[in-house]
């Protein structure tokens, strides 16, 4: 249970990237008060898990009802997991992310109640965006049958979030902490560790999908 969790961790962490929101966060409420910072921060954050939550919970169903199977999803969302991560490796993915965010930090500066970005781009694309979801679906479906294993993954999930959240609380003294230039040698390093992962589910995947069609003579 201790290597699902660690590795579930990890996964999360860095999809989600809760320090290269950091910059983002404080383009979105350049402008907010106090008080409104931490709606923004709350409301992002809230509504971002909502969403992960609900495809943790009803991503098998879903996937059976479009007649895909799990071993082809872990394949392809093993493959999506790895081109994440080489945009991370290339600080693609920092740039893609921010250009998202500029049209919603533009309104943001004009609109007097800022928190209604906090569903877009915060929540989504940022927070549950399409790496995100497919990994909580993945980390699910790997725990199938297993109602303490996907207990662990929700849990991780829930911490990554609360982590998340506290990050752009302190955004403030975190994003002097930091600064670019760690920032950056950060999301390079944690894109190997995506890459890593998303080579492991995309290999698993394939074994699986092999295993099935020759078991069914294919």
């Amino acid at each position: 249970m201790l290597d699902l969790a660690l590795n579930s961790f990890i996964t999360l962490f860095v999809i989600i990237d809760p320090v290269g929101l950091i910059p983002i966060y404080q383009g979105l409420a350049q402008k907010a008060g106090f008080r409104q910072r931490g709606q923004l921060a709350f409301r992002g954050v809230a509504i971002g898990g909502g969403v992960l939550l609900l495809f943790a919970v009803a991503g098998d169903p879903l996937l059976r009802a479009l007649g895909v199977s799990l071993p082809a999803f872990r394949a392809a969302g093993g493959a999506m997991l790895f081109l994440i991560g080489l945009e991370m490796m290339f600080q693609r993915r920092t740039q893609r992310r921010s250009r998202s965010a500029d049209p919603a930090v533009a309104q943001a500066m004009e609109e007097p109640h800022p928190e209604d970005v906090s569903i877009f781009p915060l929540a989504m694309p940022l927070i549950a965006g399409p790496g995100a979801i497919t990994s909580v679906m993945l980390m699910m479906g790997r725990a199938q049958n297993d109602w303490r294993a996907q207990l662990v993954v929700l849990s991780t999930l829930v911490a990554v979030l609360a982590i998340t959240y506290a990050t752009f609380a302190a955004s403030n003294r975190l994003g002097r902490l930091v600064g670019p230039t760690l920032s950056e040698v950060l999301t390079r390093l944690l894109g190997i560790v995506l890459a890593a992962v998303g080579v492991e589910y995309l290999v698993g995947g394939l074994y699986g999908a092999w295993r099935a069609a020759a078991a069914n003579g294919l």
